[in-house]
């Protein structure tokens, strides 16, 4: 039987994580990802576990090698979207972004921003998992901008108001 959940995590990437373990360890595997829906299908209880990976500042041919790593070793992986955009032929600027993914569209990094990496349990570490200091020192940029904006549009939204008043 397959299930489908509306969840939107935004920027908190460690509680998706979390809750795509404990989705696992109740019996459901992650088989795909939309815009703000997670599809599962039921399975053995706690046989997979999950690690969720932010890789927007890297280029296309950076993830693409990294992916084909992690599945050499066995994993597999699934792209998911960090925001709720519906629409398309955007084009989006990454400042913090190495050399390659700087400019983001739909042919490169655009709506493939994190990486679900899926590992069957078998009693070995998942040692993909950054430690905390280390996602904070990666997602800082990122919640930085996040912040940025989300004050600018509040900003906007009151001088909007205040305009049509």
């Amino acid at each position: 039987m397959s299930k489908r959940v509306f969840r939107f995590f935004w920027l908190f990437m460690t509680s998706q994580e979390q809750w795509l373990n404990k989705m696992a360890d109740d019996g459901y595997r992650l088989v795909g990802t939309t815009t703000a829906h997670y599809e599962f299908e039921e399975c053995e209880k706690g046989k997979y576990q999950y690690c969720v990976v932010y890789v927007a500042n890297y280029s296309k041919e950076h993830v693409e090698e990294y992916i084909k790593s992690l599945s050499s070793y066995g994993y597999r992986v699934i792209y998911k979207n960090l925001n709720m955009d519906y629409s398309t032929g955007k084009v989006e600027i990454r400042p913090s972004a190495e050399e390659g993914g700087r400019i983001a569209t739909e042919e490169t990094t655009l709506h493939k921003e994190l990486l679900i990496i899926e590992k069957e349990k078998d009693g070995t570490e998942f040692k993909l998992c950054p430690t905390f200091e280390q996602r904070y020192n990666a997602y800082s940029k990122l919640r930085m901008w996040g912040i940025v904006g989300f004050i600018v549009s509040a900003i906007l939204c009151v001088v909007g108001k205040s305009v049509l008043w």
